[in-house]
């Protein structure tokens, strides 16, 4: 931001004494960019009757009373010794955010450390802010005090007769409507415009409606013993009109779905709505069909959409015309005027975590949103957050559990093939050792399908000189490129860049360049050599681009016509599939040993997860998982299904050093194209936060480079705040957040609740 901006953004409205101004309803107004803090401004008489807090305004700002746009937050009569500045015009025709809405948005700026007005542009999408998919249109009326003055008999018979036939419509028409109505041109209805006996007013108007697709109805089935102790146990919070957060723990396959679908019918037979929160856009299409078979009225946001259909959604859901609200993290601000129960599946899901301002995530927002609107919030997962499980052990949450799977099908047996004995063995190298090979051929020769999990896209993970040792890197992220077979390109998945994919060793000139690591596009083509005969599915963020390709690429494997899905985290949860009878874990270290505490957890829940996708059937199945690390406790937890386990070795860990859900953590992040201030400037920011925090028993880390220490052209250097009481935390956070300004092109931000380290 140059100077001129910052002194224009941090001038408030200039005020003029006034000897008596009295009392006057006074608007608050924040602004999405510039100034982080809320201004006042005067409502004229003229917008008193129209103006409600929620809506966005024009105002004068600055010196120079340049109009900005913001959202009145607040509206208030207020005695004052000082006339403001006057709102200039409104934005909206009607308020984009309720009472409710608003005070769940104030109190994220407050937990996330960003401004109010950033808060309120994310939640509002920018379909809903451009009113996407509607055009502006004049409606004609009759103006009648003009008309009691004319005598109609003096009228032109044309303009007579529209004139009667406009007085006699129920409601405004358009001049083509009208036109056509009375069988005359514009001419006359123009020439009525001008003698005043006319008006016109101009209104948004949707220019198509987009049917709900139909689905084939289903009435489920019959719950078992387990099932229906947790539905009770969510109807008794939902008759009861209370918030509470309940846990339900239930192993993959055990029917979680069904006890949501119930517990929602309960809720939309009270006439309120409900709230489905999925971590992954290729989960939505799956959930959205079996809530479409159970209910009328299903929306589903998410990012795939365009901005006139998200437009479209919204406006329904805020009528209260849906019923049910299924979508990725977004979804979690839908503007439900009867909310009745809040469900976020795989609760676990990173996904929920928004990477930029504001960084919120979607389960704590709804655990907020629950609480101030009274109503309840199931979580699911079958291998909850270690905050959740620790939150449900402590009694804040109830734990639900539901320890067997739908018709008392047995979890898959899980095995480990050790990389270190396979590599030692003489044999075709490759990414699919030689007994997932050998498990492969039988699944498939006895008619059952095959699901393959590697978390790398691309085809190799990084290319090599072997004459020199240079690795090809980013030149704006100094992270090594992934060569893409498609287009021969080297590509980096932090900035995109791309560069065709050398055949020479760019330092040193030499020949035989190497592409070494597996990704899922090299993957893919070892299957397509080791199994030719079998149709193959690839499912990574490269294949998945095109709207409605995740639900076509499930749909051919449900339907069987398709025996082999490759792909990352996208095939890994959620996804219900009875035919599969194998699953195989291509390398369980990709996440492993990353310099992030998280780390193993993020790990067990990757792996139990994806071994769950199979053995839903009455043919079984199992999981072969290849790994160098078969002895970490996380692996051996995810073998034997067993969060208890895992958390008996993860948690005593966590609290000896402080880590959620033992504390609070605030990241500070500082980055900028020259590396020497960005260190400098992060090394003042640490000094202040350790003298801000001096009296309490917080820690202050850093600043030190982070792990991605340049990306896309910036040098990054982070803090790290640990406490076991977050609010002296953020305290301090904002407190240097208001007072220090960065250097010019430095950046900072403040990251609360990190999920990632990186």
């Amino acid at each position: 931001m140059s100077a001129e901006q910052r002194e224009l953004f941090e001038t408030a409205p200039a005020p003029w004494e006034v000897d008596d101004a009295g009392e006057q309803l006074v608007a608050t107004v924040v602004f999405p960019t510039g100034p982080a803090q809320p201004f006042d401004y005067a409502v004229p008489e003229r917008l008193r009757d129209t103006l409600r807090a929620g809506m966005r305004v024009r105002v004068p700002l600055g010196r120079g009373d340049r109009l900005a746009q913001g959202y009145c937050v607040r509206l208030e009569p207020r005695q004052s010794s000082r006339r403001l500045k006057e709102i200039s015009r409104l934005v909206d025709r009607r308020h984009l955010l309720s009472a409710a809405m608003l005070r769940l948005t104030e109190w994220m700026s407050e937990h996330y450390l960003c401004s109010w007005g950033q808060v309120l542009e994310a939640v509002v999408p920018a379909g809903v802010r451009m009113e996407a998919g509607t055009r502006g249109t004049q409606f004609l009326s009759v103006n009648r005090d003009a008309l009691v003055k004319v005598d109609r008999a003096k009228l032109p018979a044309k303009q007579a007769i529209v004139i009667e036939h406009l007085a006699a419509a129920p409601s405004p028409l358009t001049a083509p409507q009208l036109a056509s109505a009375c069988r005359c041109t514009l001419a006359p209805i123009n020439a009525l415009r001008k003698k005043g006996l006319i008006d016109v007013r101009t209104e948004r108007v949707r220019t198509h409606n987009a049917d709900e697709a139909e689905a084939e109805r289903d009435s489920g089935h019959e719950l078992n013993p387990d099932q229906q102790q947790a539905l009770e146990a969510i109807l008794d919070a939902l008759r009861g009109r209370r918030y509470e957060t309940l846990l339900l723990h239930g192993v993959t396959g055990s029917g979680k779905t069904e006890v949501y679908i119930r517990a929602i019918e309960e809720v939309v037979s009270y006439g309120r709505q409900a709230i489905v929160l999925v971590p992954e856009i290729s989960l939505t299409p799956q959930t959205r069909q079996r809530f479409r078979a159970r209910f009328d009225h299903v929306a589903v946001l998410h990012s795939h959409l365009t901005d006139s259909e998200r437009h479209r959604h919204w406006e329904r859901i805020a009528a209260g015309e849906i019923q049910v609200v299924v979508g990725a993290r977004s979804a979690i601000f839908a503007p439900t005027p009867h909310l009745g129960l809040i469900v976020v599946d795989e609760e676990h899901e990173s996904s929920f975590k928004q990477d930029s301002a504001p960084r919120y995530h979607a389960r704590d927002v709804a655990i907020e949103r629950a609480r101030a609107e009274a109503v309840p919030l199931v979580l699911g997962s079958a291998t909850p957050s270690l905050e959740s499980w620790q939150r449900a052990r402590q009694g804040a949450y109830r734990l639900l559990e539901l320890p067997r799977r739908v018709l008392d099908r047995p979890l898959p047996a899980v095995g480990t093939i050790d990389l270190r004995e396979e590599r030692a063995e003489k044999g075709p190298r490759g990414a699919i050792g030689r007994r997932l090979l050998v498990a492969m051929e039988h699944a498939l020769t006895a008619g059952g399908q095959v699901i393959l999990f590697l978390n790398r896209r691309g085809f190799a993970t990084h290319i090599q000189c072997p004459s020199c040792g240079e690795v090809v890197n980013c030149p704006h992220c100094e992270i090594a490129l992934t060569h893409h077979r498609q287009g021969e390109l080297a590509l980096c998945h932090y900035c995109d860049y791309q560069m065709p994919a050398p055949r020479t060793c760019p330092k040193c000139g030499a020949s035989g360049i190497r592409y070494s690591g597996s990704g899922t596009q090299r993957l893919e083509a070892e299957v397509h050599q080791r199994f030719p005969n079998y149709p193959i599915i690839r499912m990574d963020t490269d294949a998945m681009q095109r709207p409605g390709s995740h639900e076509a690429a499930l749909d051919r494997f449900r339907s069987g016509e398709v025996r082999i899905l490759l792909g990352t985290q996208m095939i890994a949860k959620g996804l219900d599939f009875p035919n599969v009878t194998l699953v195989g874990v291509i390398n369980a270290d990709t996440s492993l040993h990353l310099p992030d505490f998280r780390a193993a957890e993020r790990t067990f829940q990757l792996l139990a997860q994806v071994a769950g996708r199979t053995g839903r059937g009455e043919q079984g199945g199992r999981v072969l998982i290849q790994t160098v690390s078969p002895e970490h406790p996380a692996i051996e937890a995810a073998i034997h299904h067993d969060c208890e386990k895992f958390a008996a070795y993860e948690l005593p860990m966590r609290e000896a050093l402080g880590y959620p859900p033992y504390g609070s953590m605030i990241r500070l992040i500082v980055r900028g194209p020259q590396e020497p201030i960005v260190a400098a400037f992060t090394a003042q920011v640490a000094d202040e936060l350790r003298r801000l925090l001096a009296e309490t028993k917080a820690r202050v880390l850093g600043p030190a480079p982070a792990p991605f220490a340049k990306l896309r052209g910036k040098y990054r250097y982070h803090i790290l705040l640990q406490d076991r009481d977050g609010s002296e935390l953020s305290t301090a956070a904002r407190q240097v957040l208001e007072s220090i300004r960065s250097p010019d092109e430095v950046e900072w931000v403040a990251d609360v609740d990190p999920l990632s380290m990186l």
